[in-house]
């Protein structure tokens, strides 16, 4: 007699749901991605290249696919599918939108669909908050500066100050004064006594702040003389295209995973391009936490996060494990209709028809 495996039930998780279970978590949700990225770099994952679709009448626009596999406590894969259209924020509405899927480990079926819009972001601002803890040399930064002011943005520093960064001075850089003058209201609202300053060019905030996020969707590099890291501030690269390879080429340089991070014209790729070697690469962020690294008191450290499938697939599978712990799982009864190969079961639950 054959045994049919287990086939497990099918989840909508909305975006409300999301936000109750991260907000709040926001130290666990670092400690997780810290879990993730060891598990990674010691092998027990699977996280092959994104897949772009692109759109020759929307050169701006692109929709990506991140399939993954984590292994770990909980093993699951999935795939996240994630678009950026920049031109919605003209529209008011956010640049980008994603879903989630999550599959069973040992059936292959889907078990979950997420709203992950926020799950990208919190796995991004986590990994940022991450890497500026175990990057900073000596004491931590007190003088930061955002260029570029969405979602991202609000979200990194928002994920900073969960984990009980305070800083004395904040500066804010948008091509768009709207949106810096927006960013601005919005840190002046947050707790604590702080100056927050919009800054008219880029030279401005770099060289005024000591810890410098980079959240924009440059195409290509817009950033080039290495003087305005003069002081050698802790660079966290998360739009990963702001900087010209000269300035990597007078930096320590952090990756959270190589070969991800040499493709699709980031600037480590071009740097790669340029030089003809990755000689310029001091290690991975996994590197950093394994003790491996040491950080340079001389150069800039520049952090440039790819971003990687697995930590979205770890922290979709916390928030539907949370909601499914506490009674809260959105269950879609009768999913999956055809679970036997000759329609046996379906023959039995279809309805009489009068």
């Amino acid at each position: 007699m054959s045994r049919q495996p287990l086939v497990p039930p099918f989840a909508v998780i909305t975006g409300a749901q999301v936000a109750q279970v991260l907000t709040g978590s926001e130290k666990q949700v670092v400690n997780l991605v810290e879990d993730i990225y060891r598990t990674h770099g010691r092998g027990d994952s699977v996280n092959p290249p994104s897949y772009f679709l692109r759109f020759p009448d929307r050169p701006s626009a692109r929709i990506i696919a991140l399939p993954a596999s984590v292994g770990g406590a909980h093993p699951t894969d999935g795939l996240k599918w994630i678009s950026s259209f920049p031109e919605n924020v003209e529209a008011g509405i956010p640049r980008a939108s994603a879903v989630l899927i999550l599959n069973d480990h040992r059936t292959g079926y889907p078990f979950a669909c997420l709203e992950s819009s926020i799950i990208s972001a919190s796995r991004t601002a986590a990994s940022a908050a991450l890497a500026a803890d175990r990057l900073s040399r000596g004491e931590r930064p007190r003088r930061i500066g955002f260029i570029g002011t969405g979602l991202i943005a609000r979200y990194i520093h928002h994920y900073l100050e969960a984990t009980g960064w305070t800083f004395d001075a904040v500066g804010v850089h948008d091509l768009s004064q709207e949106h810096a003058t927006a960013f601005a209201d919005y840190l002046g609202g947050r707790p604590g006594d702080r100056t927050v300053v919009v800054h008219d060019s880029s030279e401005e905030l770099i060289r005024e702040s000591d810890l410098v996020v980079l959240a924009t969707v440059a195409g290509g590099p817009h950033i080039h003389d290495p003087a305005w890291f003069a002081h050698n501030p802790l660079v966290l690269n998360v739009s990963l295209r702001d900087l010209a390879p000269e300035i990597l080429l007078a930096s320590a340089n952090i990756l959270d995973d190589v070969e991800h991070c040499l493709k699709a014209d980031t600037s480590p790729h071009l740097t790669e391009q340029l030089t003809g070697s990755r000689d310029f690469i001091d290690g991975t962020l996994f590197d950093v936490l394994e003790g491996r690294v040491e950080l340079p008191e001389d150069r800039p450290v520049v952090f440039s996060p790819f971003g990687l499938g697995v930590l979205d697939i770890a922290l979709g599978r916390y928030v539907h494990d949370q909601l499914r712990d506490t009674g809260r799982l959105g269950v879609v009864d009768g999913f999956f209709h055809e679970l036997d190969r000759y329609g046996r079961d379906s023959a039995q639950a279809a309805p009489e028809r009068r």
